[in-house]
């Protein structure tokens, strides 16, 4: 079986599309199980009972379908955060929809929040950043930073850095879910909630 020419979505059959999805189902499957790493074409082929050649005909390469894998999960997370705050009520709102949003998404999604720190971190020991910056790609630390700047403009919120509290903001949410990837016994909902409290604290007019 021949490699198929990278083709976008529409492009697709049902079939195709159905395979793509099994693949990566299983891909998300392994890495948040046994780390990238170990995560090979052969092993996901054999979870998604396929071949590797039929594997390597829908994506040309294990960093293909990893990357596809990845930009799936973060899509979804994008969805759910997205989903939230555009029903809050004011700029206040928002922001406090962000943060349970985030925490909400990555405690009920937990496999999910393993392929991303697996995608993102250094295949040595896993404690270092790829690339400086890399845990916060997809636009995260800017979408964030809108919805400051429009609680400054509204008058809601007092005046800072946005890039800068946006990025602390975002910062103290990977810390409380790196904690609780190696210690799940922490509470997530009361941990929610004293981040809730701390940015709160950070952006809301001082007396």
């Amino acid at each position: 079986m021949t490699a198929r020419r990278e083709a976008g979505p529409d492009a697709l059959t049902f079939t195709e599309r159905g395979r793509r999805q099994q693949l990566i189902e299983a891909t998300i499957d392994l890495i948040s199980t046994r780390g990238y790493p170990a995560t090979s074409l052969s092993a996901i082929a054999e979870r998604a009972g396929l071949s590797k050649a039929a594997v390597l005909y829908h994506f040309s390469s294990k960093d293909n379908l990893t990357r596809a894998a990845l930009e799936q999960v973060m899509e979804q997370f994008r969805a759910h955060v997205g989903e939230r705050v555009a029903r809050a009520a004011g700029p206040r709102d928002a922001i406090v929809a962000y943060v349970r949003a985030m925490i909400g998404y990555q405690q009920a999604h937990r496999r999910q929040v393993r392929v991303i720190t697996e995608m993102l971190l250094d295949d040595e020991g896993g404690t270092r950043l790829k690339t400086p910056g890399s845990h916060d790609t997809h636009g995260r630390w800017q979408a964030l930073a809108a919805l400051l700047t429009e609680g400054q403009e509204a008058g809601a919120f007092r005046e800072f850095d946005v890039q800068v509290v946006a990025l602390a903001i975002g910062g103290a949410i990977d810390g409380v879910i790196a904690h609780w990837l190696v210690h799940p016994d922490l509470d997530l909902d009361a941990a929610a909630a004293e981040l809730e409290e701390f940015t709160l604290s950070a952006i809301e007019p001082r007396a």
